[in-house]
């Protein structure tokens, strides 16, 4: 086993990585303690009320919509045939591929006075030229339409995952108690998966609090706006610290409130009596209905958007391909996969490590590594320019910065953010290797490094090639982050996406959001195959 100073390094591996993943999380917190400036008296007599509450409205208003579209598409797809069904199990992850603030942005362009919808519609019914039949989006329940349509596939995916797994013999039950198949949806299916629905409700909640391109296009008052105005506007870290601390904190408290739900609403599935469900044909008005409840959230959260941002691009003639376009795409490009890989291995190798001591303490801490899936872009960017100021001073002894305003701390804000997803890949991953494996190998005498790159790498190619694809559509479309933590004169495709948008230049704008959305649609190419494969449990019911 291979070791340094005599201490084992798979031992120390995942204490280190979890000090360094927590470091930019504790400075955040520990802001609190410090003074109060000025600064934050304002925001505390003036507008922190308005962060919560608009914090709250969206939380809320988000939860709702997703919860309904997500649990009841995964309920028609899942219990019943219908035209297009086939189609629609793997489409209605579509939106996922666009991050918040590129549906944002092109809900701007369809919807406004003048937009592409408004201006259709005044043409095709004659109408005058100050009336608007599509209302303003530029507000808070704008963002909430704009949120529920792209991230409602985190529900509609654990949910439909919970009702296949669902048992035949007890939805039987409710038909022989007199039970409509509405009757039950809403009576038995819906609180079995309720664990579930908290789970992909949780992960739109996160997905909402940390946001930053959409409410600040939008002009909506939240923690990440409050928190980039105090600190870029007013130049006040500190204060822009206390704020972060605070959304820390809200995050902090969803996440304990649904670990509460969760071990309340636990429910258990006895194998030995599992059915599959009984796959109903609808025809007629219900299968109409049934083919347009699924085509909506498809149609809003992706084929208008992609649409008008492709009308977009034949309006600027197509000139966006130019030595800027193609820089930052190369920016983009290079900054992705390295941090892939980086994050790639580094879960590869505390798996592995894991695996090889065994230790319960270790998988523990390897939990907590995935939280930072949880923690805002925006806080994590604040941690970590105060970390790696503080190492420029205390290595370097000098006035100038390094490590500040390096890609290091971009990149350590991309692996902390993206690790869970290359965590849970190689978990399963992982479970597939059979631990006789490991045995028949110590017998040879094959260990640590050896039987990591000889019996275990080769065995998970396929989770690590996942793991780098997955983590580069996520750090593709990462932007508050990027936008603190990039050099001068640095820009992403994200950046520049929303740069062009903030100066209202949509045309120009059009291109690097076409380029972000195809990078991430190589995850929905992954789901769609996992989906494919999950198949058999609705054949099996037929």
């Amino acid at each position: 086993m291979y070791r340094l100073s005599g201490i084992s390094f798979w031992r120390v591996l995942t204490p280190l990585v979890f000090l360094v993943f927590l470091s930019p999380v504790v400075i955040v917190l520990f802001s609190l303690f410090g003074e109060y400036s000025e600064n934050w008296n304002h925001l505390y007599n003036f507008v922190l009320i308005d962060y919560i509450t608009n914090s709250l409205i969206l939380v809320t208003g988000v939860s709702l919509i997703t919860l309904f579209i997500g649990t009841g598409t995964a309920w028609l797809i899942t219990n019943f045939n219908f035209h297009g069904k086939r189609f629609f199990e793997w489409a209605l992850i579509l939106p996922l591929a666009i991050p918040p603030y590129i549906l944002a942005y092109t809900f701007t362009g369809l919807f406004d006075s003048y937009g592409t919808l408004n201006n259709l519609s005044r043409d095709l019914f004659q109408l005058g030229d100050g009336v608007n039949i599509f209302p303003n989006v530029r507000n808070i329940y704008g963002a909430v339409v704009v949120f529920s349509f792209t991230l409602y596939p985190y529900v509609y995916l654990v949910s439909r995952s919970a009702f296949i797994n669902q048992s035949r013999s007890m939805l039987e039950s409710g038909r022989m108690l007199g039970l409509s198949q509405f009757g039950i949806f809403y009576k038995l299916s819906l609180p079995l998966i309720r664990p579930a629905m908290i789970g992909g409700v949780m992960l739109v909640v996160m997905e909402t609090l940390s946001d930053f391109g959409a409410v600040e296009h939008f002009a909506v008052q939240t923690f990440t706006t409050g928190i980039f105005r105090t600190w870029y506007g007013m130049g006040d870290l500190n204060t822009a610290m206390q704020l972060a601390s605070m959304l820390l904190i809200f995050v902090g408290v969803f996440l304990f409130i649904e670990r509460k739900s969760r071990k309340q609403a636990a429910f258990t599935t006895n194998a030995s009596n599992f059915r599959p469900i009984q796959i109903d044909q609808l025809s007629g008005v219900y299968s109409v209905l049934a083919f347009i409840a699924c085509l909506m959230p498809i149609l809003i959260g992706f084929l208008l958007p992609i649409s008008e941002l492709l009308v977009w691009a034949i309006n600027y003639n197509l000139s966006f391909f130019n030595e800027k376009f193609i820089k930052t795409a190369m920016n983009t490009v290079y900054l992705s996969i390295a941090a892939a890989i980086l994050c790639s291995t580094l879960a590869l190798l505390i798996n592995f490590s894991i695996r090889l001591n065994k230790s319960r303490f270790l998988n523990i801490l390897n939990s907590f590594l995935s939280i930072g899936y949880a923690v805002p872009g925006l806080i994590l960017a604040v941690g970590i320019v105060q970390l790696m100021t503080f190492l420029d001073r205390s290595l370097f002894l000098s006035s100038n910065f390094i490590l500040t305003g390096s890609l290091i701390g971009l990149i350590l804000a991309y692996i902390i953010k993206s690790y869970a997803l290359s965590n849970s890949t190689f978990e399963s991953g992982m479970e597939n290797i059979s631990p006789r494996i490991d045995d028949s190998a110590r017998v040879l005498k094959s260990t640590g490094w050896n039987l990591l790159g000889r019996i275990h790498f080769p065995l998970l190619k396929t989770s690590f090639l996942t793991s780098i694809l997955l983590v580069t559509s996520e750090v593709v479309k990462e932007l508050p982050a990027t936008l603190i933590l990039r050099p001068f004169n640095f820009d992403t495709l994200a950046v520049s996406t929303y740069i062009y948008a903030a100066e209202e230049r949509m045309f120009e704008a059009a291109a690097p959001s076409i380029a972000i959305i195809i990078v991430g649609l190589i995850p929905i190419i992954i789901l769609t195959k996992m989906i494919r494969s999950s198949r058999l449990g609705d054949n099996l019911g037929q």
